[in-house]
């Protein structure tokens, strides 16, 4: 286990910003979490925790902790029975890599969560979901390494908070918790429709009767690939902003206006409004905001085009919050992390 100091965190984040991190080590134990852990906690340094970096905005000031890349193995079927099998997943593996093994299994539950970069570890964090499933309605509990205690924790999914792109681990309890496994229990059903609505117009277009869980994920693979653009090649976090949340009257005002609004119904008289759409009525799709582009096959998305430093990202960032402001009185909020 080697620690490396002043490491550009801009070489370990896809959209390719920030200044340097003080030190950032490789972890693939559960013991080398704990040694350091409490190191960092002798020493008075923070620690900041980075599986794939596809979620992660870095500042230009680096970071004066210890960023540790998770990287711990593992996939163990720790339970099987005629309805079900619960799975124990390392926090450093792959997550597509997860939901394909899932998916030659045979196993529903996170099959429209393919080809979601990053790792197992981070799903909680913001209780990832794409195409009507999240990783709340799977996770049966976690291990994680409570800094707090110095001890090792096994948290279930209540004790998460879990709530749309929310827990507690980027909430109340950030930066407490070092997730080192999940546990999840997936069915042996085959995937149901109707599916989420994007999802279902595919299936419909392609005339697609039959659902098992190798056509869903292949939809949704080809589905991400007409809407996000590779980090690897354009450099970006996948959907910038979180979809917005709205209440029965501030829907009443904005169906006035535009009768046509897409929505879904969360329950306690919320609703769920697209971000991508309300960005692109108020006319951004495509635009360059210093040097950030709103993707122009998906409005959710800020792809770094010539941005070189954070300064160019929040000036952006601000820029777009305020004119769909002026236009609708919502507040989008930006989903990745900073560091």
């Amino acid at each position: 286990m080697d620690i490396h100091t002043n490491i550009p965190l801009k070489n370990f984040t896809t959209m390719k910003l920030g200044g340097n991190a003080r030190f950032m080590v490789e972890v693939r134990t559960n013991e080398e979490v704990a040694t350091i852990c409490k190191n960092a906690k002798s020493k008075s340094l923070p620690i900041f925790i980075i599986g794939g970096g596809s979620n992660v905005i870095a500042r230009d000031e680096g970071f004066s902790g210890i960023v540790i890349r998770m990287r711990i193995p593992g996939f163990e079927v720790v339970n099987d029975d005629i309805n079900s099998t619960i799975i124990k997943i390392g926090a450093g593996e792959e997550w597509d890599s997860v939901v394909k093994r899932t998916v030659d299994m045979r196993l529903s539950g996170i099959e429209t969560m393919s080809a979601i970069p990053g790792t197992a570890g981070a799903a909680p964090v913001q209780n990832v979901g794409a195409y009507g499933q999240e990783i709340a309605d799977t996770l049966q509990s976690l291990e994680t390494y409570d800094t707090q205690s110095d001890t090792f924790v096994n948290l279930d999914s209540l004790d998460c908070g879990f709530s749309y792109r929310q827990s507690i681990f980027r909430g109340e309890s950030e930066g407490r918790y070092v997730i080192t496994s999940i546990t999840l229990k997936l069915s042996k059903n085959l995937p149901q429709p109707p599916f989420y609505d994007s999802l279902q117009k595919y299936l419909d277009s392609k005339n697609i009767k039959i659902f098992t869980h190798e056509i869903i994920r292949n939809a949704v693979i080809e589905l991400r690939k007409e809407k996000l653009p590779d980090p690897y090649v354009l450099p970006n976090t996948g959907s910038f902003f979180k979809n917005a949340i709205v209440e029965t009257w501030q829907l009443d005002g904005l169906r006035a206006i535009n009768p046509d609004i897409p929505t879904y119904e969360m329950g306690d008289g919320h609703y769920k409004v697209p971000a991508g759409w309300i960005i692109e009525q108020t006319g951004l799709k495509g635009q360059l905001f210093h040097g950030m582009r709103i993707y122009d096959k998906n409005a959710l998305v800020l792809v770094n085009e010539s941005a070189t430093s954070y300064d160019d990202l929040a000036n952006a960032r601000e820029e777009i919050i305020g004119k769909v402001r002026d236009k609708f009185g919502i507040i989008i909020e930006q989903e990745p992390l900073e560091i």
